[in-house]
């Protein structure tokens, strides 16, 4: 009986130390003044809203990258799975060595390395540079999300396949795409997500028009006297990804019914 009780006890603080500092900043965003509590007012919502137009600039741009760095890598990352999973050849070992280091490796280290390559190949795209970094980052997650699904597949389901006709490309659209649908959209959302919150990476490669929304609530908190909007930002995003995450769940589990 002690088991229980203590397993009560420890998710109770838990879910306190998680949830208590997002209740914190919620009330702060509706706080009259900047640090000691003063009474509700939408004073840093209005302000959000009318005079900070570089901040939803940035949030645009995040949503740009981290849409298009999803896509690319979830397509890239989803083929290089299929190609480690099936089949054979000589590098195929240190392929996998490296998709698990790059996940392993600080941000820090592939920022440095990303914007050295860049610069070293002289390409400057802005916004696009981003982009390369981040589709560069996510791919190994993506990979491995997928190679865990076809690690799982029944191979006896492709001889089926082979023995009824089916070409190669019916059987990676009408087969194995398919079977690994839940895998490659839990990829995608997992990619959106790391590129949406990422700074270290895109404070490296990022320039000027290029600012996302990390990096330019870094700047308002560092030097914005109006820097209190950030908790008003911080619950349109929370509200957001509450309403992403039902709307996936929901969505997943109509792909996985189906």
């Amino acid at each position: 009986m002690q088991t229980p009780r203590l397993s009560r006890v420890v998710f109770i603080l838990t879910a306190i130390f998680l949830i208590a500092p997002l209740l914190i900043l919620i009330a702060y965003s509706f706080n009259g003044g900047k640090n000691s509590w003063t009474g509700f007012s939408l004073r840093w919502y209005e302000i959000l809203f009318t005079r900070k137009e570089m901040l939803w600039q940035a949030f645009f741009n995040s949503i740009l990258v981290s849409i298009t760095a999803g896509i690319i890598a979830t397509i890239v990352g989803t083929l290089s799975a299929i190609g480690l999973h099936w089949y054979r050849f000589r590098t195929k070992h240190y392929i996998q060595v490296s998709n698990f280091i790059a996940l392993v490796l600080p941000e820090i280290v592939v920022g440095l390395s990303l914007a050295i390559f860049l610069t070293s190949l002289k390409i400057n795209l802005g916004l696009g540079n981003v982009i390369l970094a981040h589709v560069a980052f996510i791919i190994p997650f993506v990979t491995l999300m997928v190679l865990a699904r076809l690690d799982e597949f029944d191979s006896s389901i492709i001889e089926a396949a082979e023995d009824l006709g089916a070409k190669d490309l019916q059987i990676l659209t009408k087969v194995i795409i398919p079977i690994a649908k839940p895998s490659i959209i839990g990829g995608f959302v997992t990619g959106v997500t790391l590129s949406l919150e990422d700074f270290v990476i895109t404070l490296f490669v990022g320039g000027v028009g290029s600012t996302t929304l990390p990096v330019a609530i870094n700047n308002t908190i560092r030097k914005d006297p109006d820097s209190n909007v950030v908790y008003a930002l911080s619950v349109i995003l929370i509200a957001g990804t509450v309403l992403l995450v039902f709307t996936a769940r929901r969505f997943l589990k109509y792909i996985v019914k189906t």
